[in-house]
């Protein structure tokens, strides 16, 4: 229960091995959801999760700042507190990541992880810090293509789902705590739903994992983006070993389409 907001993240996740081009996001953009969860046989409104964009210039370059953040409605913070924070620092055209900072507080547990990356040499300095003043230094080595999880969640709507047949799957690899979680996404085809922002046109993805300890049933877990030139998440179901949930779109501003 306490790491709920990796595993709505993960739910979320997905990159391909072909390289795409950014037409669907810009800075500015903000997209609200609730995140609910199976308990005692209820789905229940449990925590409330921010996606938002802007634009940060440095000495050498001009990049798109990723920001999720995940909080727990108040009334559940004696039971399990939640106030995490994950960024990601990305090349605006095509979303290749060259920083990321995760910020983890939940209840009495505490981590923060900063990677750098060097896509040239498909390195990441990873630097890890716990309670206790607990430091740790890595350098990782890679695959192509690989990203961390909030690039990888942004990446995934710049994909040409238009083009897709329905069964299409696509692989993906995502560094997370200094390891790489390998996963699929299979297309499904559009669908129709309706969300607190509308009726929406989605294209709807069965989202699985190679790691069985992380999504449970390559058909167990769902997205659902609108199927126009923003293709922003609407609505997400999984299903993990201690249950069920949902992500659910309240609201959307900035939409660069």
């Amino acid at each position: 229960m306490t790491r709920i907001t990796l595993i709505f993240l993960l739910l979320v996740a997905l990159t391909a091995t072909v390289s795409a081009q950014n037409k669907a996001i810009a800075s500015g953009e903000k997209l609200t959801y609730t995140a609910s969860y199976n308990m005692s046989g209820v789905l229940t409104d449990i925590a409330q999760v921010t996606m938002e964009t802007s634009e940060v210039k440095t000495s050498k370059a001009t990049l798109l700042r990723l920001k999720c953040t995940a909080a727990t409605y108040s009334k559940w913070d004696n039971f399990f507190k939640i106030r995490d924070l994950y960024e990601s620092y990305v090349n605006p055209n095509n979303l290749t990541p060259y920083l990321y900072n995760r910020d983890v507080n939940e209840g009495s547990y505490f981590k923060n992880v900063k990677y750098t990356f060097s896509n040239g040499t498909n390195t990441v300095k990873s630097v890890m810090k716990k309670k206790n003043n607990f430091v740790e230094n890595k350098s990782i080595k890679i695959n192509s293509g690989t990203k961390d999880i909030v690039s990888t969640l942004y990446y995934m709507r710049i994909l040409d789902y238009k083009s897709m047949s329905v069964g299409t799957k696509k692989s993906f690899t995502i560094l997370f705590d200094n390891e790489e979680i390998k996963g699929i996404i299979t297309y499904l085809g559009k669908e129709t739903i309706s969300t607190a922002i509308g009726k929406k046109e989605c294209y709807k993805l069965a989202v699985g994992s190679s790691e069985a300890n992380v999504l449970q049933g390559k058909n167990s877990n769902f997205l659902w983006l609108t199927a126009d030139e923003n293709k922003i998440i609407v609505y997400g179901k999984f299903k993990i070993p201690v249950g069920n949930g949902e992500l659910k779109i309240k609201s959307a501003s900035g939409l660069k389409n």
